[in-house]
C-alpha cells in the first residue's frame, strides 16, 4: 500500500489555498475572562508571574499570555504557559512547540502523545516531549485550545483553521505549555555535580504530576477562553 503521509501537508496546503481564496472576514474574538484567572495556586503550590519582553512578544504575535511558575519551596516545580490568539493570520498565528523547543542546548529525547483528563470525563490526546540537555531533563506536555477543541495533531490544527476561518471566520485559540524539570541524568559522566538541587522528579513522577495539571488546566482555560461555535 502507497504511503501519502509526505504528501499530508501539500494536501492541507492546496486546500487550505481553495478555501482562504473564498473566506469571510476574519473576526477578532476577545477572551470571556482574563487569563490572570488562571489558578494561582495548585496542589499546595504557589506561583509567580514573569513578564515576556516586547520583543519576543511581537515575534510570538500573542494577543495575551500567562507566564506562571509554580516553586516548592525555592525550586521550580513547573511553569505554564498559555498564550492566546484573539485571530490568526499571516504573520499572526501560533508558533508551533514542536520547532520551538529545540534551542539554547535542549535537544528532544523522546517525543509522542499522552492521554489526559479533560476535568469532564473525556480524555484528550497532549503532545509530549522529554527534552535533555547534558545531564539535565525536562518534561513538556503541550496542546493547542480553542473553538471548542482541544488537539495535539499539527496537521488537524491547520485543518481545523482554515475550514473555521472558512466557514465562521473565527480563527482565535490558546497554546498550552507545561515545562517541569526533572532530575538530572548522571549516567553517562564520571563525575556527579555536588550543587545538585534536591527534590527533583523523576520522569514518571513529573509525568504523573504533568497529567495532574492539564486535568486542572484545561477547564480553567475554557471558563477562560470565548465559546466555540454552536456551542
Amino acid at each position: 500500500m502507497p504511503n501519502f503521509t509526505p504528501w499530508v501537508p501539500a494536501a492541507i496546503l492546496g486546500i487550505g489555498c481553495i478555501l482562504i481564496a473564498d473566506q469571510r472576514e476574519q473576526k477578532v474574538t476577545p477572551l470571556a475572562a482574563p487569563l490572570t484567572e488562571l489558578p494561582r495556586e495548585m496542589f499546595g503550590l504557589k506561583s509567580t508571574d514573569l513578564v515576556i519582553e516586547e520583543k519576543e512578544r511581537a515575534i510570538a504575535g500573542m494577543s495575551d499570555y500567562v507566564l506562571r511558575i509554580f516553586k516548592r519551596d525555592s525550586l521550580d516545580a513547573f511553569s505554564v504557559y498559555v498564550g492566546y490568539y484573539d485571530y490568526q493570520r499571516q504573520g499572526k498565528s501560533i508558533h508551533s512547540p514542536k520547532n520551538c523547543l529545540p534551542g539554547g542546548g535542549w535537544e528532544p529525547m523522546s517525543s509522542g502523545v499522552q492521554a489526559v483528563q479533560a476535568g469532564n470525563g473525556q480524555a484528550v490526546n497532549v503532545n509530549r516531549y522529554l527534552l535533555g540537555k547534558g545531564p539535565s531533563r525536562a518534561l513538556v506536555y503541550y496542546w493547542y485550545q480553542g473553538r471548542g477543541r482541544i488537539e495535539s495533531n499539527e496537521y488537524r490544527v491547520k485543518w481545523d483553521l482554515l475550514r473555521d476561518a472558512a466557514l465562521s471566520g473565527r480563527t482565535e485559540e490558546a497554546l498550552v505549555r507545561l515545562v517541569l524539570p526533572i532530575a538530572p541524568d548522571f549516567s553517562n559522566t564520571q563525575v556527579r555535580p555536588t550543587n545538585v538541587p534536591r527534590g527533583l522528579l523523576t520522569v514518571a513522577q513529573a509525568d504523573s504530576l504533568a497529567q495532574r495539571i492539564a486535568t486542572e488546566i484545561i477547564p480553567a482555560v475554557n471558563r477562560a477562553l470565548p465559546k466555540g461555535p454552536g456551542e
